[in-house]
């Protein structure tokens, strides 16, 4: 588990505008409500990533990170499909582990162990390592991103994302708990990029963007929880501290939030300091049908237009400019250095 006693803020230089980037959950297409299966490992969406750089990115100068899994990294036309846009430098590719599709199948496939920190230190050490091995392989470059899959980190992710030459996490998210189902409990870590590491703080952190909106946005952090318990939700108050404008937790993703709702996120975010946000969704999204977010060819037209018009409120209403990860880490590492000296 990431520490939070065990970090330092990084921070922009003085003067650089807000920083935006898209990490992209690149995975596997599998039905949501039903058990984890090995079987479940068909990418065809992977084919429909690069028409959302063609109606959005590239006219942004938007570079996203896909965050890839085993069947994305094993499978010949998405392999194809991404270095096409990699070769182009239209994007970078990170690593994502899904542990029940991933070698060496050596756990039991259940939700507990769908949770890559949960595994045993050597059994997600050996996935993680042949995952990262076939990401060379199959894009002929190191990934030094890592976003766990299903956010799972647990308390030996970074000693081994040390061990494999990792530099960025991208698998935390701010005031959110997933111990209810088995995962890592996030609350009380920072919205802001951290460097972390037991004794050398040499990753970098770049937290799930994820904060809080309406009137009584500062007391969030320590509000939120009791509005989600047994008794508030019996009571529905989320739903009615939301509605009248007083609290609502908002995650930076275009699936299940409006335009409007990730703009009041951001300008909130600005209010208070925050200097790196990072927008992310998963692949499956961008063909109607697999995910709940896109059901039919309106949504998705919908869902693109969100993208759109949170990059473009970004850019133009917040003065923001968009580096991908690899670059934000360097930025803020010469920064680091520069304070250091």
């Amino acid at each position: 588990m990431l520490n939070p006693t065990t970090h330092s803020r990084a921070a922009l230089p003085d003067g650089h505008p807000p920083v935006m980037m898209v990490v992209v959950d690149t995975e596997e297409e599998f039905d949501w409500g039903q058990p984890f299966s090995r079987q479940s490992v068909g990418v065809a969406s992977i084919s429909a990533q690069p028409a959302l750089h063609d109606e959005v990115y590239d006219s942004f100068g938007m570079v996203p990170t896909y965050a890839v899994d085993w069947p994305v990294a094993s499978t010949p036309s998405a392999i194809g499909t991404l270095s096409g846009l990699l070769e182009a430098g239209r994007c970078q590719i990170g690593t994502h582990l899904h542990p029940w599709v991933n070698p060496p199948h050596g756990e039991q496939v259940c939700a507990n162990n769908s949770f890559p920190g949960n595994l045993p230190p050597m059994l997600e050490r050996e996935k993680l390592k042949q995952l990262t091995a076939q990401i060379e392989h199959s894009f002929g470059i190191k990934p030094t991103l890592y976003k766990a899959g299903r956010y799972g980190v647990g308390p030996h992710t970074t000693q081994t994302l040390l061990e494999l030459g990792y530099t960025v996490d991208a698998s935390v998210v701010p005031h959110t708990s997933f111990s209810g189902v088995g995962g890592p409990d996030f609350t009380g870590l920072p919205e802001h990029p951290y460097w972390f590491g037991s004794t050398t703080r040499s990753l970098l952190e770049l937290p799930v963007t994820t904060g809080f909106t309406g009137t009584l946005r500062q007391l969030g952090p320590a509000l939120y929880p009791k509005l989600h318990s047994e008794v508030g939700k019996a009571l529905h108050l989320p739903g009615v501290v939301a509605r009248l404008g007083l609290l609502e937790r908002i995650r930076l993703t275009p699936e299940g939030y409006t335009t409007q709702e990730l703009t009041r996120l951001l300008r909130a975010l600005m209010t208070v300091g925050q200097q790196v946000v990072t927008v992310t969704y998963h692949s499956s999204t961008l063909v109607p049908g697999n995910t709940t977010y896109v059901k039919n060819a309106q949504e998705l037209r919908q869902f693109k237009q969100t993208v759109k018009d949170v990059l473009q409120f970004f850019q133009h209403e917040l003065g923001g400019c968009f580096l991908t990860a690899s670059e934000l880490h360097r930025l803020l590492l010469d920064q680091r250095t520069a304070g250091a000296a």
